[in-house]
């Protein structure tokens, strides 16, 4: 596989320095005094602009909430730490990490200002917490967004959706809005060298992106689903099956099963958009 020589990486580091720094000055200087929506519009612009330093080419499908819509959450399948920009190049979100992120030096900063939402998972109760934090924030009208699956893949198959951090889209009577997400090399194969598992570090995963000639990356938006009524269980498997079905993915007998039980029970699951 054809890889980027020294002089390419070495431009795309220098390229992606500049724009970090960019995105420290917008978050300490800029942010504390605009607007929401030019906030949203600037976070929105950086995340494209940071794509394509990487070389990456979006295709989006389906409709996405613009950035109009209010007391939203988006559900997207896991692979990289790419999913988080790719998600915002459409719709800016504030995002839930793990709380060790938080230590990162400057990427942590930066996630603090956009408003993450930081979860410690070795605390018990802290599901809690977060999902309180979250709930306040889409009773305010705002977009969040999870991962369900809790880790990574390589993006041939789809883990357990878990339906704890669903529990503030049930209390907000919230739209769910499910997105799969997929990195394919030119031939439409999938390219392993986004994926973000196992003991890979940040800075192995970000030299395997920028060794990439170019990435392509698919975002596909499903029917938003209407809160209201649903148990995050339910939510949970609803939108497990919309994410499979869009990539193409089978899923265990088990999950298979209640997801189109649930669908048959439920035959007004999607909301108009």
């Amino acid at each position: 596989m054809k890889t980027n020589g020294y002089f390419t990486r070495t431009y795309r580091i220098i390229r992606l320095a500049v724009h970090v720094l960019y995105a420290v000055a917008m978050a300490g200087l800029i942010f504390p005094w605009i607007a929401e929506k030019i906030r949203l519009r600037l976070e929105r612009r950086w995340s494209a602009g940071l794509m394509r330093i990487m070389n990456i080419r979006i295709h989006v499908q389906g409709t996405p909430p613009d950035l109009t819509a209010r007391n939203i959450m988006l559900i997207a399948n896991h692979v990289s730490w790419l999913d988080i920009y790719l998600l915002c190049t459409v719709r800016p979100a504030r995002f839930v990490s793990k709380s060790d992120v938080r230590a990162w030096p400057v990427v942590g900063w930066l996630a603090y200002k956009v408003g993450t939402f930081f979860i410690d998972r070795a605390r018990r109760h802290d599901t809690a917490r977060v999902n309180h934090e979250m709930s306040a924030a889409l009773n305010h009208g705002g977009c969040v967004a999870v991962f369900p699956e809790g880790t990574t893949s390589h993006g041939d198959k789809l883990l357990p959706f878990h339906a704890s951090l669903l529990q503030p889209a049930v209390q907000s009577e919230s739209k769910i809005w499910p997105a799969a997400i997929r990195y394919l090399h030119a031939d439409g194969s999938l390219n392993l060298a986004a994926t973000y598992v196992g003991e890979v570090s940040f800075g192995e995963s970000l030299a395997q992106i920028l060794g990439q000639p170019e990435m392509y990356a698919e975002l596909v938006f499903m029917a938003p689903i209407n809160a209201h009524g649903k148990t995050r269980r339910e939510l949970a498997r609803l939108a497990e099956q919309a994410i499979a079905d869009a990539l193409n993915l089978t899923l265990s007998a088990r999950e298979k099963e209640d997801a189109t039980q649930l669908l048959a029970i439920e035959p007004q699951e999607l909301a108009p958009i």
